[in-house]
């Protein structure tokens, strides 16, 4: 029992070894690219923060529009500038939430599989091999950046709760792992296809047995 509490705490003390990477990486594999989601397309698109503000601004319009109908000007400003202050710190506060989690979050792309270090408050980490993987798609934005999906073979389920917002909205049964809003995402999905196909197509290398016994793959 000693040895196996002496084992936690040292798991519990584990540091990574570089950014975004749990351990040492094995022998032969290599980063290929790292990379974490644009702050600004993150509270655009998982946060909603346009919605937020729009919400926001027609509130300030109707409350504003009712006091001058009532009392003018002087009981609109005064009406409004309340509101008005709200609709700016409610999508600030957003965009700090979305910051947040760009910053605490790092995707990686091996000549192996795709690691995901994510979560503002508890940082979790995904490791997922190529071998894993189905599909991948790409949801690209007119400014370049974009979502890459990944659609996992059967039998791999992650947690909703957990990965939001770095997966594909609105697929809570099959949830698809996804590297949200990042850079130049043309490329890096195509440097994770070509990655992905350029492992599944490696020969598989066998034990050589003793003559008469059979070669089992390893």
């Amino acid at each position: 029992m000693s040895d196996q509490n002496n084992r936690q705490r040292d798991r519990d003390f584990d540091f990574e070894t570089q950014p975004g990477i749990p351990s040492k990486l094995p022998e032969g594999e290599e980063i290929l690219w790292q990379g974490r989601p644009d702050a600004m397309a993150l509270a655009r698109g998982a946060y909603k923060i346009n919605w937020i503000l729009g919400y926001m601004l027609a509130i300030v319009v109707w409350r504003a529009g009712g006091a001058y109908a009532d009392g003018g000007t002087s009981l609109m400003l005064a009406t409004a500038l309340p509101y008005l202050a709200l609709s700016v710190a409610g999508p600030a506060v957003v965009y700090l939430l979305a910051w947040a989690q760009a910053r605490s979050s790092i995707y990686t792309i091996t000549s192996a599989r795709v690691i995901m270090r994510i979560g503002a408050a508890l940082p979790v980490t995904y490791t997922i091999p190529f071998v894993r993987i189905g599909t991948a798609r790409l949801d690209l934005r007119s400014n370049g950046t974009g979502t890459i999906a990944m659609e996992l073979t059967e039998g791999v389920r992650l947690s909703y709760a957990i990965l939001w917002p770095h997966l594909r909205p609105w697929f809570a049964r099959e949830t698809q792992p996804a590297f949200r809003c990042i850079a130049d995402a043309t490329h890096v999905a195509r440097l994770l296809s070509d990655a992905a196909q350029a492992k599944l197509n490696e020969p598989v290398v066998s034990r050589a047995a003793p003559s008469g016994m059979p070669v089992a793959a390893e």
